[in-house]
């Protein structure tokens, strides 16, 4: 709330304000005075933008929403819907709904409107379990596999992206026409000695169905 109702700003400049309706003249007056707001626009978008983040970053994830639940972050969450702000209850409301069947029986008893705020405005589906399942066993390690699993995958592809290798396999293939034909090679004795036989075999000797390969160049 002190975060929400700072006055740490100056309310002309702030959204949505400085882009609806008449705007006021910029004076020395005007930005001294400012306006009887109880709260700040700014902070109040960015408490917003943080729960959506953490929703994004939990949502089917047990390992992380059993951070948040070793890093107590339900009463911080329960403290934040005294913002009586529709949009920022509804994202507290999805955090703590994800952690509820982690916080046990008596933490729900003892925070009935909480979890009658969680029937009202949050979505639910029909194999929902959050009100009633009981994982008080479960630990933060018991879930570090999914993480881990999630984390050595996008290692791998890193690695293997983004990491300079020296295998051959994955050196570049120059691939034009000019830089291709114009390098000078070193041809072996045996091959200038028998250079003749060579293009009889392999040039005059063989049929090229020049239809055929025009077709195969423009596809």
């Amino acid at each position: 709330m002190a975060y929400v109702g700072a006055k740490n700003a100056i309310p002309i400049f702030d959204f949505p304000s400085c882009v609806i309706g008449d705007q006021p003249e910029l004076t020395t007056e005007s930005l001294e005075i400012g306006d009887a707001a109880t709260f700040s626009w700014r902070n109040m978008f960015s408490c917003i933008n943080l729960l959506r983040i953490l929703n994004k970053l939990t949502k089917w994830k047990h390992s992380r929403i059993m951070m948040l639940v070793v890093f107590k972050s339900a009463p911080i969450l329960k403290r934040t819907l005294k913002v009586r702000h529709a949009m920022t209850q509804l994202y507290v409301l999805k955090l703590l709904k994800m952690q509820t069947k982690y916080l046990g029986r008596q933490w729900r008893k003892s925070n009935m409107k909480t979890i009658s705020a969680i029937y009202q405005k949050v979505r639910h589906r029909l194999n929902d379990d959050w009100a009633y399942g009981n994982d008080l066993d479960a630990r933060p390690w018991d879930f570090q596999a999914e993480e881990c699993a999630l984390r050595a995958s996008v290692d791998r592809f890193n690695n293997r992206r983004y990491t300079q290798v020296n295998d051959n396999e994955f050196e570049p293939v120059d691939n034009c026409l000019n830089s291709v034909l114009g390098t000078n090679h070193d041809l072996s004795e045996s091959f200038k000695k028998h250079y003749d036989l060579w293009l009889e075999q392999e040039v005059f000797g063989t049929t090229i169905e020049w239809d055929n390969l025009l077709v195969k160049e423009k596809l």
